[in-house]
């Protein structure tokens, strides 16, 4: 079994020198997805679910046409098979020559390039999250309604025009181990509108740590102080002391793209708090003090990507788990 991958120390210690922001703490689980072979047993990211056997698989509403614009999953996996190889080859060309041979680069530029595809009845939702309540260390309670502990997340494959710009359509399950089957294959559509929104299986690795808001959450004065106490040891508090990169549960959200605004649930309007992060990086340039591997490992395991360059969030009621969820962008 690997070794477990862990966050390295944060380069300083924010709440020592800014007491008020102790009570802002938030632990939050960095999911760590790693390529793999995950089974419906494992928490995963693009793995197989554990399904009640009794329950349909879910399509989207929206995408019911006979065919549909966009790209064949199975060629999609092929060329990214292809490209990952040739990147690790080693072979002297002259410049400006391809570094695919004929055959491997019509496989790449057939599934690049959007086309008519044939797709028989509603377009299934495809497996995006899969976390057990066993695997979220003891620090964190798992975040779902009382007797439940497996979390799932699906989503349609094709852009669905939300208030922040276009991201998949989510749908969240809440399970009970014992209600569910041990294994069921998913029915994979035979078109996906992106090609970025079809995520690699990787084996997640859950670590929990201490996330503090967002620049954009404290009061201006404040956040003027620790940004500038920051910057004048090295650091920035926005990238390598605030808040977390990557997928995740729970913490605080990672405001960037846009300042925070209210949010409430639609239902009751009562507050929502974060539940999941998917972000296709695990850190960026920018954040690269939160890596948690050796270095050589790919900062995008999961080949997702939302928007440009950004992360999907998804909040929940803090009164109902029955309410609606809300998705956005950052």
């Amino acid at each position: 079994m690997p070794p477990p991958l862990t966050t390295p120390p944060r380069p300083l210690d924010v709440p020592t020198h800014f007491p008020e922001l102790a009570p802002l703490a938030r632990t939050t689980v960095r999911l760590h997805p790693r390529p793999g072979s995950p089974t419906a047993a494992d928490s995963s990211l693009g793995g197989p679910l554990r399904w009640p056997a009794h329950e349909p698989w879910p399509t989207c509403p929206d995408h019911t046409a006979p065919a549909h614009l966009g790209h064949a999953p199975d060629e999609v996996r092929h060329r990214r098979r292809i490209l990952a190889k040739a990147q690790g080859r080693v072979r002297p060309r002259t410049p400006g020559t391809d570094f695919l041979t004929p055959e491997e680069r019509a496989a790449v530029d057939r599934a690049s390039e959007p086309r008519l595809i044939p797709q028989p009845g509603p377009v299934p939702l495809i497996p995006v999250v899969q976390l057990y309540a066993r695997d979220i260390p003891e620090t964190v309670a798992f975040p779902g309604p009382p007797g439940t502990d497996l979390l799932q997340l699906l989503w349609c494959p094709f852009d669905h025009e939300g208030p922040l710009g276009p991201t998949p359509r989510t749908e969240l399950r809440w399970r009970t181990v014992t209600d569910t089957a041990p294994a069921t294959s998913a029915p994979l559509p035979n078109v996906i509108g992106k090609d970025r929104y079809l995520p690699e299986p990787c084996v997640l690795h859950p670590e929990s740590v201490t996330e503090y808001p967002a620049p954009h959450e404290l009061p201006e004065p404040l956040a003027d102080r620790v940004e500038d106490w920051a910057e004048s040891h090295g650091a920035a508090y926005q990238y390598d002391l605030a808040v977390a990169p990557g997928c995740k549960l729970g913490g605080h959200a990672p405001w960037s793209y846009i300042d925070p605004f209210p949010m409430a649930c639609t239902e009751c309007a009562a507050p929502v708090k974060p539940l999941l992060t998917i972000d296709g990086y695990e850190c960026d340039g920018g954040t690269r003090s939160w890596w948690p591997g050796a270095g050589t490992e790919s900062a995008r395991p999961t080949h997702l990507n939302i928007g440009r360059d950004h992360a999907l969030q998804l909040y929940v009621c803090t009164t109902s788990y029955d309410h609606p969820h809300q998705q956005h962008i950052q």
